[in-house]
């Protein structure tokens, strides 16, 4: 075999159509050896004999797609002094596109025996481990041009690749639980339909399932535990995985593009799958551990503000090149759109405490590939200060925690809720308006990934995560959830009429409010978990969205069942609600209001105006009265603010919104001098809200009465 020297840069698996440059960092190493795995078990082994600023790297010329490969690290093992080389473990490529095969869990992996965890364990894990696959980087892209819709139309769709494709009626099996199930035209229709403009898949980068829950019979199916930050999840791919999950994942991302959807990744930098000190030695621990993790005081152990067992030092170099290297390849060869970053309080630790100064900030500010794609962070971690809600840098936005918890408190009857609901409905102005950023920085949403589903949100008032296996400790104790008088499932129609309402007036306060929405996948059509608040290691009925449809009965007549067809009308809402935000700007402005007239407007009205239930502006006594959970909302679409994409003055209809949060039915009077005549165009009462030009008309200063728990919106045209 030939072995040329190659080049320092790029790291990784280098294709080139004649052969393949491989280059893997380590500081820690004395001797690094690429292994070539063949079919038959075996290995070739060649040293990797340049170096260049502690990059070890050689070209091989012939070695084609397809070919798995690992490094061996020889050097010190120094649990002590944070050194864990072990020339007995194949490591992962950190820079691998693709990875072939699972872990077979055993002692194996691991750099310490079970039974002595202070001896070196030099049993060989490749027979055990995955492996990094060279990947061919060509793809026809044909005339792929990526949405990049602004921040303002954005309509968010959380989703998990497999839990949204598995049981869809129309999907082949052999697509369902793949990326090319999310290019097929039964996904992309149901995007496209419900009006949604931004696809945000839960983790694709390369996860394992770790060794507690394998040996319980469950796995990591939220896929927060990467070990491989360019490669697509193999799991997910139908077409095999030697390197064809690549071309899959491409596949799919372009046909969302050609819908005019954009693809979000949420990923998990913040640590990785090797967990604590106790766990295996897949590949940056056995490379360079001291390099890549934060290691506690005393070096044997690791500081861990993730929750996880270990945390990346953002400090180092090389971490933080590994980052924005991963950012740049999804960015530039796989065409993604923007990222979700989990818990990224933790980035912002370049030292001990949270820095919105620290070096990660500053990277991705200057990078002119990263800076223009949609960043969105999770602000918060689970160390010291971690809660960093409004405190992210200028480019950035945020998933608003404080959004889902005021929305939460409000329709479950909380005292005090108004001045605070007020606020995360226009925009979150007190967190996001003293550094520059506008009401496009919240990320607003209800249900998430994480909690309770919609349906869970208001048919549990406790979590129920038994199938967990961790004895219903797990997961959030504190969901601010009602369950409408009964907990769980119940034949009750009082009851189930009830969490219907509900569901629409969290779906409805979603789309109405200022900021970007986020919708959790299946919840426009009442998915439920069945109170599992926490289903992180449930791939199974449970995760998995359950579609509605409609049913051919025996004497060929089309029907659905009573649950369906409930499913099906929360559906048409949700989807009124979103094309109802998408046609009118007031609902998503580009800045904050003012609460005063905008020059120019011909009815000298203020933007935004607070009406108490009897039609008479709040004082600041309505604002903070204890049992008050009533408000009209008065949006004045003539005094927009900002001007369009041209400099032209943006005009809307004008809207009335009424919230009615108490337990009993309310009357409230149409405010008079903002408007004779309007029409009502949703309540929520009804099960699709109200149909198109169905509405009653109403009149300034008439009297409505709205039922317990509901939301009227009135549309006074321009």
């Amino acid at each position: 075999m030939q072995v040329w020297p190659g080049q320092a840069y790029p790291l990784g698996a280098t294709y080139d159509g004649a052969g393949t440059n491989f280059a893997v960092f380590s500081e820690a190493a004395v001797r690094i050896e690429l292994c070539l795995l063949h079919d038959d078990g075996s290995e070739t082994a060649v040293e990797l004999r340049e170096t260049d600023a502690f990059v070890r790297h050689a070209y091989l010329p012939g070695v084609m797609p397809g070919q798995r490969y690992g490094f061996r690290a020889h050097g010190p093992y120094q649990p002590e002094r944070g050194l864990r080389c072990n020339s007995a473990k194949l490591l992962l490529d950190p820079y691998a596109k693709a990875l072939s095969g699972q872990i077979n869990w055993g002692e194996e992996v691991y750099g310490y025996h079970f039974n002595r965890p202070e001896k070196r364990n030099d049993l060989d894990s490749a027979p055990h481990t995955m492996a990094s696959v060279v990947v061919n980087p060509y793809f026809d892209w044909g005339d792929d041009r990526p949405p990049r819709t602004d921040y303002h139309r954005t309509v968010i769709y959380e989703a998990h690749v497999k839990g949204l494709t598995m049981r869809h009626p129309r999907l082949p099996e052999e697509l369902r639980g793949t990326y090319a199930a999310l290019a097929h035209p039964a996904i992309i229709e149901h995007l496209t339909e419900l009006g949604v403009t931004t696809l945000e898949l839960m983790p694709v980068h390369q996860f394992v399932h770790d060794h507690r829950l394998a040996d319980a019979g469950l796995s990591n199916y939220w896929g927060y535990n990467t070990i491989g930050f360019f490669a697509p999840h193999n799991a997910y791919a139908s077409w095999g995985d030697r390197g064809q999950q690549v071309l899959e994942f491409k596949s799919a991302v372009r046909a969302l593009h050609q819908a005019g959807i954009e693809v979000i990744l949420d990923v998990v930098y913040n640590h990785t799958a090797e967990g604590n000190h106790l766990g295996p030695t897949l590949s940056f621990r056995g490379l360079d551990n001291a390099s890549y993790y934060r290691l506690a005081g005393d070096r044997r152990y690791y500081t861990d503000t993730t929750g996880t067992g270990n945390s990346l030092l953002m400090r180092s170099p090389h971490v933080l090149q590994l980052i924005m290297d991963s950012l740049r390849y999804w960015v530039t060869e796989m065409r993604v759109d923007g990222f979700r970053f989990d818990l990224a309080a933790t980035l912002a630790r370049q030292f001990h405490e949270v820095d919105r100064l620290s070096s990660f900030f500053d990277l991705v500010q200057q990078d002119p590939v990263v800076s223009q794609v949609k960043l969105i962070a999770e602000p918060w971690d689970v160390g010291e200060g971690g809660y960093q809600v409004g405190n992210f840098p200028p480019l950035w936005t945020e998933w608003n925690g404080k959004f889902r918890d005021t929305v939460r408190d409000l329709w479950r009857g909380e005292p005090r809720t108004l001045a605070e609901f007020a606020s995360r409905l226009t925009g979150s102005s007190d967190l996001y308006q003293s550094d520059g950023r506008r009401p496009l920085a919240s990320v607003n949403f209800v249900t998430c990934h994480d909690g309770f589903t919609l349906r869970d949100l208001v048919s549990y008032d406790d979590k129920h995560n038994e199938a967990n296996g961790e004895g219903n400790q797990d997961g959030e104790s504190y969901n601010r959830s009602w369950n409408c008088g009964v907990e769980g499932e119940t034949d009750d129609p009082a009851v189930r009429a009830l969490r219907e309402r509900q569901m629409r007036n969290f779906i409805a306060t979603l789309m109405l409010s200022q900021g970007v929405p986020m919708l959790s996948h299946g919840d426009e059509f009442a998915r439920t978990q069945r109170g599992n608040n926490n289903a992180y290691c449930q791939d199974n009925e449970v995760s998995w969205v359950q579609w509605p449809e409609r049913r051919i009965a025996s004497d060929g007549a089309a029907g659905t069942s009573e649950a369906d067809a409930s499913a099906l009308e929360l559906l048409r809402f949700t989807r009124s609600l979103i094309w109802l935000r998408r046609d009118h700007p007031v609902f998503r402005r580009r800045r904050f209001f003012h609460g005063r007239p905008v020059e120019g407007t011909h009815d000298e009205l203020s933007d935004i105006a607070w009406f108490t239930a009897e039609g008479e502006e709040m004082r600041q006594r309505d604002w903070q009265a204890v049992h008050a959970k009533s408000l009209t909302v008065f949006l004045n679409g003539s005094a927009i603010s900002e001007p369009g994409p041209r400099g032209e003055r943006i005009t809307d209809d004008s809207f009335l919104l009424l919230f009615n949060a108490h337990h009993e039915p309310l009357g409230f009077t149409v405010p008079v001098d903002h408007g004779k005549q309007w029409q009502v165009i949703v309540d929520t009462s009804l099960p699709e809200g109200v149909e198109p030009g169905s509405g009653a008309k109403v009149a300034a200063g008439d009297r409505l009465t709205l039922v317990d728990r509901s939301l009227l919106v009135l549309q006074r045209p321009a």
